[in-house]
Order: structure tokens, then C-alpha cells, then sequence
């Protein structure tokens, strides 16, 4: 008897498992996500910018501008800076402008609409070859990058991202 029923289960795990491929459950075994509603409240964030495409720079700005709008927009009550400090400063020089003018046009948009500010390392743009008078008006250049993350972490209560 013990073996018939194992046959049994055995057979019935069986078609269950064909079943479940057939219904291409395997892909997805648990389901979909379910979502959250979550109302946040206007942060202050500095994003630590390092990075070396425009792709990547891009990608930075629609995530904080994302997160200025989810938190209501309010340049009153929230800070989101991001400190650029890497290769992604070449694209921010005048001289690159035709180049990239996309991505100039849109960081200035946000850095108008009060969405966001962009700051960037002194000492690594001069070692890029760079002076202030070499980047855009709405950018701000500020003696070193990782002394403004720290000061903006510590002094103004700023969360860290990257």
C-alpha cells in the first residue's frame, strides 16, 4: 500500500509540474511583485557622481529628478545636490557642448527648476585640464569633492547615495 500511494503522489507531482511549464509559471514561480503605496516626504540627498559615460550621468539625473518629483518638488524643503568628481566632468566643458548638448540642456533645465544642484570638484576638473571658466554657468565649483559629500553628510544631514 505505502508504494502505491508513493506511485500515486509521484504521478500527481508529475502533472502538476508539466502543468506549471505549460503555464509557464516556471519563469515565475511566486507571481508578480505587488507594489507599495508609499508616500515620501522631501529629502536631502547628495549622489556621489563618478562615472564615465553620458549614459551613466543620464541615468543619475533621471533618478534624482524622479526623486524630487516623488517627494514633492519643493526646493524649500528638500536638497538634492550631486557632486560630480569623475570623467563625467568632460562633459560638462563648454568646449563639449555640440557633443553633448542633450545632457547640458537637461541638467541645466533641472538646476533651473530648482529640482536639483550640481557641484564639482575643483581639484578634479584642474587635473582633467579644466578651469571654472571651462564649465557651465549652472554648475558650481567647489574645492573638493569628497570634502563637500562629508560636509553635506554631516553638517547639513544629507543621505548618502551613489
Amino acid at each position: 500500500m505505502p508504494k502505491l500511494l508513493l506511485s500515486l503522489l509521484i504521478s500527481i507531482n508529475l502533472s502538476v509540474s508539466t502543468a506549471v511549464i505549460a503555464g509557464d509559471t516556471v519563469s515565475a514561480p511566486w507571481g508578480g511583485a505587488s507594489v507599495t503605496a508609499t508616500e515620501y516626504k522631501p529629502q536631502k540627498v547628495v549622489y556621489d557622481v563618478h562615472v564615465k559615460t553620458v549614459e551613466a550621468v543620464e541615468s543619475v539625473l533621471d533618478r534624482a529628478s524622479y526623486l524630487s518629483t516623488i517627494t514633492g518638488a519643493d526646493p524649500f524643503d528638500q536638497s538634492i545636490v550631486l557632486v560630480l568628481h569623475g570623467k563625467e566632468i568632460s562633459f560638462f566643458a563648454s568646449k563639449n557642448f555640440e557633443k553633448n548638448q542633450d545632457l547640458m540642456r537637461r541638467a541645466q533645465s533641472l538646476v533651473e527648476s530648482e529640482a536639483l544642484s550640481i557641484r564639482m570638484c575643483k581639484i578634479a576638473a584642474q587635473s582633467q585640464g579644466f578651469s571654472p571658466e571651462d564649465i557651465h554657468g549652472f554648475v558650481e565649483m567647489i574645492p573638493m569633492g569628497d570634502a563637500e559629500i562629508i560636509r553635506l553628510q554631516y553638517e547639513e544631514d544629507h543621505a548618502y547615495m551613489q
